[in-house]
């Protein structure tokens, strides 16, 4: 347990045993009408690559699904990082404060991810390297989260995937949750803990599981280790959320996810649904099947967050066809059935 979470033991938060360590609760759950109105969330389950060095751009330029090369400073992107078949290995949130560029992942990908791009760095002017002992994550959501934040951050940033930065460290402006901004603050550890004792008095300190949440009903996926390598770019919305620049060169898969967006027909797509499960869990992975095809799954969960009780949020990867003709249930054509529920953009086949 590094000296961050031995602080925030300290101030109260409950810790997982689980392998990388995740802040659960500081005493109970936050219910939804807490997130509603002002939390912060330390994001311990979170990981960050500082990537440098003089070809720190053309290098990931080449291996992600989006832009680098022109990456602003106050820009925020997404990116997918494919096999050469076009499957998603990972989801990244990145920014470049300075001449550095950051990658944002969950730590529980982060060793085997950061190998892998270290393999193709070669003789190329590139250095990565783990900020994770150095540098923490807050995710902040909710009405009053942009006052609490305005005592650091006097400007904040104006839209989402916008960032600015100070002395304080900096501010990541996402895709909005609960009907209010997201920002992720970017720290030093030592400012974290400065900074730790006002949030916590003026916004309702969760777990990580409460930010999760937010990404959830913000329509935003993130690959975790029981998804890897089952998606293209476009079977999670990728391309709809801006994690997909179709005029940048060559990276890994570069060709079927460019296929498949000018020559087939997408089948499948991720959507966002609800569903009650009185007893177990919903977690990423899982199968769905069809009330009219039980034999076989046609989709699968790529997050999943428990909201109220024993009701679970989650964005499903599922056939288009099978969503519309017939009712989804988890785990067997007999298992708990999902409700569907709009997502926050439209799908290319949607009423604008």
């Amino acid at each position: 347990m590094n000296n961050w979470l031995q602080y925030l033991a300290a101030q109260g938060a409950h810790i997982s045993n689980s392998n990388p360590l995740e802040i659960l609760h500081f005493g109970q759950p936050a219910a939804l009408a807490t997130l509603e109105t002002g939390f912060v969330a330390p994001l311990a389950d979170l990981g960050v690559i500082a990537v440098s060095g003089e070809d720190a751009a053309g290098f990931l330029h080449n291996q992600l699904t989006n832009d680098v090369a022109q990456l602003d400073a106050d820009a925020v992107r997404l990116a997918g990082y494919c096999t050469p078949k076009g499957r998603l290995l990972a989801t990244f949130l990145m920014w470049k404060p300075a001449e550095t560029i950051l990658l944002q992942l969950p730590r529980s990908l982060q060793p085997a991810i950061q190998k892998r791009l270290q393999m193709y760095v070669m003789r190329a002017k590139v250095t990565l390297a783990d900020l994770n002992d150095s540098h923490v994550l807050l995710g902040l959501g909710g009405r009053t989260a942009g006052a609490a934040l305005n005592a650091w951050f006097p400007v904040l940033p104006a839209a989402p995937y916008a960032s600015v930065s100070n002395d304080a460290g900096t501010l990541l402006r996402l895709a909005d949750a609960f009907n209010a901004p997201r920002y992720q603050w970017f720290a030093s550890t030592a400012i974290a803990q400065d900074v730790w004792p006002a949030l916590a008095a003026q916004l309702a300190a969760v777990g990580s599981s409460a930010w999760r949440l937010s990404s959830i009903l913000a329509g935003v996926p993130q690959i975790t280790q029981p998804t890897q390598e089952q998606f293209v770019p476009q079977m999670l919305n990728m391309e709809l959320i801006g994690g997909v620049n179709f005029k940048k060169g060559c990276y890994p898969g570069q060709e079927i996810v460019a296929r498949m967006q000018y020559l087939g027909k997408l089948k499948r797509r991720m959507l966002a649904a609800s569903l009650t499960v009185p007893t177990g869990t919903v977690t990423a992975g899982m199968e769905v099947f069809s009330s009219s095809d039980p034999l076989q799954p046609c989709g699968m969960i790529v997050n999943a967050e428990r909201s109220t009780g024993d009701s679970f949020d989650c964005l499903v990867e599922i056939k288009i066809a099978a969503a519309a003709a017939s009712s989804i249930h988890l785990g067997t054509a007999n298992g708990p059935a999902l409700q569907f529920r709009a997502l926050p953009y439209a799908l290319p086949n949607d009423p604008e």
